[in-house]
């Protein structure tokens, strides 16, 4: 599938990633920075690898300074196989805990088959990396581009800002634009999920004051500090409805489940606009919907 470069500025391309499945348009990416130096952040998953690597040839790109990962799981970090292959030289920057995860990925593998079922087969299996073009995102200095540990989505989670962007993963929530400048926006807080930490995250990236957001999933706003806040708000919000629900409803999760999700589809406004997506989006989200109302209900139990 031809991969559709879009140009945000001359220095930032968002290269959109469409692996086999249905509803997932405008929602897999990778990020091209090239300022002061040139980077990918994130690289999607293995089965879109020669979807990214087209597009680079199509931006001229042969070189990277670094490749940069928010975080390993497949849908971010799946193709560096791949396109560590084709770039030889830049070095891979992730986090700590992420590195023996891209050396030797079997336990990630089946691990991500165990959760994801089919979904992780349409993934694809990632490739082992060679441990000299790993680095520490704790041990990555550059004038140009700054890490900041944002480990409310996953414990190995790594956000970067440059001096106009903030690439941020999914530390700010999956996020879709709407028409008449509109957006949707949702948690994104899988089992095991840490409100505290999560919270934590977001206001180390609102004191970043960045002037511009990149989201992992999808697309880009202005005014991140505002959109930042937004989603701080959204998650507390969600912490107080998916409480009430938990005091009302009986023990069977699948019950506490869609009576917390038809509650938050009716009172969380970042969600108004879910029946304004399209059915197969709507079919999409709800199961990560479903997913991240899993990871509140482990962590509202364990605190209660």
């Amino acid at each position: 599938m031809k991969t559709a470069v879009q140009k945000i500025a001359d220095d930032l391309f968002l290269i959109p990633l469409t692996p086999p499945m249905t509803g997932v348009s405008n929602f897999y990416s990778a990020w091209l920075y090239q300022g002061k130096i040139t980077c990918l952040i994130d690289v999607g998953p293995s089965s879109t690898a020669p979807d990214l690597l087209r597009a680079l040839r199509e931006l001229n790109i042969d070189q990277l300074d670094y490749i940069l990962l928010t975080h390993i799981h497949l849908d971010h970090a799946g193709a560096i196989g791949e396109i560590a292959e084709v770039f030889s030289q830049p070095q891979i920057v992730c986090h700590p805990l992420g590195l023996s995860h891209l050396t030797e990925p079997s336990r990630l593998w089946e691990g991500t088959k165990k959760v994801l079922g089919s979904m992780a087969l349409e993934y694809g299996p990632i490739k082992p990396i060679a441990e000299n073009r790993l680095l520490e995102s704790n041990r990555f200095h550059n004038e140009f581009i700054t890490p900041i540990f944002t480990p409310g989505h996953a414990v190995h989670h790594v956000s970067f800002q440059t001096e106009k962007y903030l690439f941020a993963g999914e530390a700010g929530g999956v996020h879709r634009s709407m028409p008449a400048h509109r957006y949707y926006l949702r948690p994104a807080t899988p089992p095991r999920f840490f409100l505290d930490v999560a919270v934590k995250s977001l206001d180390a990236l609102i004191a970043c004051r960045a002037d511009t957001i990149c989201y992992g999933h999808f697309g880009i706003q202005k005014d991140a500090v505002k959109m930042l806040q937004a989603h701080r708000k959204q998650l507390l919000l969600w912490a107080r409805l998916i409480k009430d629900e938990m005091d009302h409803q009986g023990d069977v999760t699948k019950d506490r489940i869609a009576a917390c999700l038809k509650r938050l589809l009716k009172e969380d406004p970042l969600m108004a606009t879910f029946d304004q997506l399209p059915p197969d989006v709507q079919e999409r989200e709800t199961n990560f919907l479903q997913n991240s109302v899993s990871g509140y209900l482990g962590y509202l139990e364990s605190v209660s």
